[in-house]
């Protein structure tokens, strides 16, 4: 077993997240959010140009040279699959890895809230997950998108970058593309998309106004669009999707905006108080007419009341899922507390 095939098995069994070679450092795993010294020799520039070239064809060689950095998913068969992005630093490599779980879990294993079944089932219209880097978006994404395999006979098309979690086709017809492989943007894909007949259409990342506004545009036309943002809460994501816009079209956005909004889910992880492992705390909007109004008004700074009273909908504020399961037990209070406007 070659050294990176060593560490990465490892990094598996010890229930890793993430693992990270940098040049002059052991090899780091974050476990359950934690950041931990692998026993193992110091990793030198050798070391990790030897163990990039191992994963990357002649192509991705060649684009790492070019543009610095690189990004692709590598399979390790009996063990995982991992996200991977090699890129410089003080003129070495280093490589960052994601584990991805084997299986897809279901959202009840995930301790999701029952309500994304049934944003599963719209017809159309975009659905946001948003929340930090590593808060779990991919996770539930591949989980709604595998509830609808199971339930429903639709055809999905997933733009991905790179491709994490595999689906098997079941009820429904999963057609998964890779950035840089199969499309060579989002952009490009995500209009590629419009004429390959999907109900379904997942977005790995809506990074530029040219993504987002195509997404829009998809959701309009009768598409249920899934996508990601790097952002915090409901109300700072469609601040985040209109800003991108000119100033010109801002209000048009806000409009097309609140018609075509089915749901925002944004979460943020916690390590589990009781055992190892982690768990996922939710923000949940869904778009009713009170939220329309605030969306078209230019109020969206008065979201968090309505999603405060309006818990018979399956709405609630992030704050109110964190102090339900620091209740529960689920999380410490010490993990609860910086996220926490009222102190316990």
């Amino acid at each position: 077993m070659d050294r990176l095939t060593n560490i990465l098995t490892t990094a598996f069994e010890k229930g890793a997240s993430d693992i990270h070679l940098t040049v002059g450092s052991v090899p780091v795993f974050r476990v359950d959010g934690q950041l931990i010294a692998h026993n193992d020799t110091v990793i030198k520039p050798e070391d990790t140009k030897i163990m990039a070239r191992s994963i990357l064809t002649d192509e991705l060689w060649e684009r790492l040279q070019r543009e610095r950095e690189v990004d692709l998913s590598h399979g390790i068969p009996g063990v995982s699959r991992f996200r991977v992005n090699i890129f410089h630093q003080r003129n070495n490599l280093s490589i960052a890895f994601r584990v991805i779980p084997r299986n897809i879990p279901q959202l009840e294993e995930l301790k999701l809230p029952e309500v994304l079944k049934d944003i599963a089932k719209k017809p159309h219209g975009l659905v946001l997950v948003t929340g930090p880097t590593g808060s779990g978006k991919s996770t539930t994404l591949a989980s709604m998108i595998d509830y609808m395999n199971r339930t429903m006979s639709r055809h999905i098309i997933t733009l991905e970058d790179p491709i994490e979690y595999l689906h098997k086709h079941n009820k429904s017809i999963i057609d998964q593309r890779e950035i840089g492989f199969d499309t060579t943007s989002f952009q490009l894909g995500l209009r590629a998309c419009l004429r390959q007949d999907p109900d379904v259409i997942l977005v790995g990342e809506m990074r530029d106004l040219e993504t987002i506004s195509t997404a829009i545009t998809a959701a309009e036309t009768g598409h249920l669009v899934l996508g990601t943002l790097h952002t915090q809460d409901a109300s700072s994501t469609m601040d985040r999707i209109i800003d991108v816009f000119p100033s010109h079209q801002k209000d048009q956005i806000r409009i097309l905006l609140a018609n075509v909004l089915e749901a925002i889910i944004s979460q943020r992880l916690f390590p589990l108080a009781q055992e190892s492992g982690r768990i996922a705390s939710t923000e949940i909007l869904i778009n009713n007419s009170a939220i329309k109004n605030l969306i078209r008004n230019e109020k969206m700074h008065q979201i968090p009341n309505i999603l405060q009273t309006s818990k018979e909908h399956g709405m609630h504020t992030m704050e109110m899922d964190i102090r339900q399961k620091v209740a529960e037990g689920l999380i410490s209070q010490k993990h609860a507390e910086p996220y926490l406007t009222k102190p316990y």
